[in-house]
């Protein structure tokens, strides 16, 4: 596994990223970069781009044009399917399979075969632990509750330790002790196994928990820096103050654009 973080490369990097859909511009000539061995807050609100954004990311986002790397291969490329977990707002596993033989039929579809199947077993019995979820290993997907339903999804995201996890809005609709708890398993994974996480969100307090944020709005990157960053650069008390003033200003620029055609 190559180290990006002491190699100095971007986990992520896009250039004039561009989504249509029909006639919509989704995603408008996006530049950004996601730092390695860290986590991203993909922040803004909802209908901006932000899921459409990870499909892409993951290569499961149809008509993108301009250049997206993922560690360092062009995203989709067949050889990130093991090093890149993703994880979509609705939960993707099967209700009527228990936890642990959900995580047992995905870990054989990410690494088959006999030979394997010792350390499928430790990457599955690790995976429920990360999300807390061992006392509940032999219980059916279907009678658990909303929040060990979302802990299932995340423990397959985490099968063979990807080095880049995407998580889409992971935290939505969840207990503030169990978001706590999950945002605490988010930075373990980058301080401990050097993971990045790039998280999406429409909750600004999360991005108080984030080391860099990307802030979007209608399909444009508006922000690219840390958190501390961004609320020197506005002069705000927090994220969420200097996400608004970020917005005015753009909507400002944008005026003053129409006026001088």
């Amino acid at each position: 596994m190559m180290n990006y973080a002491a190699a100095g490369h971007a986990a992520i990097r896009a250039d004039d990223l561009t989504v249509v859909r029909g006639r919509r511009t989704v995603l408008h000539h996006l530049r950004f970069t996601v730092p390695p061995g860290q986590i991203t807050g993909l922040l803004g609100p909802s209908g901006c781009g932000k899921s459409t954004l990870m499909r892409t990311v993951v290569g499961t986002q149809a008509r993108a044009t301009g250049t997206l790397d993922v560690l360092g291969r062009p995203a989709g490329h067949a050889t990130l399917r093991s090093r890149v977990g993703y994880v979509t707002q609705a939960p993707s596993v099967y209700d009527d399979l228990t936890v642990r033989q959900n995580l047992e039929y995905f870990a054989a579809i990410l690494d088959p075969g006999r030979a394997a199947a010792e350390r499928r077993h430790d990457h599955v019995t690790r995976a429920i632990a990360d999300v807390d979820l061992t006392r509940h290993a032999d219980a059916l997907a279907g009678t658990l509750s909303g929040g060990q339903h979302s802990r299932v999804s995340l423990a397959v995201a985490l099968l063979g330790a990807p080095e880049l996890l995407v998580l889409d809005e992971p935290t939505v609709g969840l207990d503030p002790v169990l978001r706590r708890d999950l945002w605490n398993l988010f930075h373990a994974l980058a301080a401990d196994r050097g993971a990045t996480l790039l998280i999406s969100s429409h909750v600004m307090d999360e991005a108080e928990r984030c080391h860099r944020l990307l802030l979007m709005r209608e399909g444009e990157i508006l922000a690219d820096d840390t958190p501390d960053a961004l609320r020197t650069r506005t002069g705000a008390d927090t994220v969420e103050a200097a996400f608004l003033h970020l917005v005015d200003e753009a909507a400002t620029a944008h005026r003053t654009q129409e006026q001088n055609r």
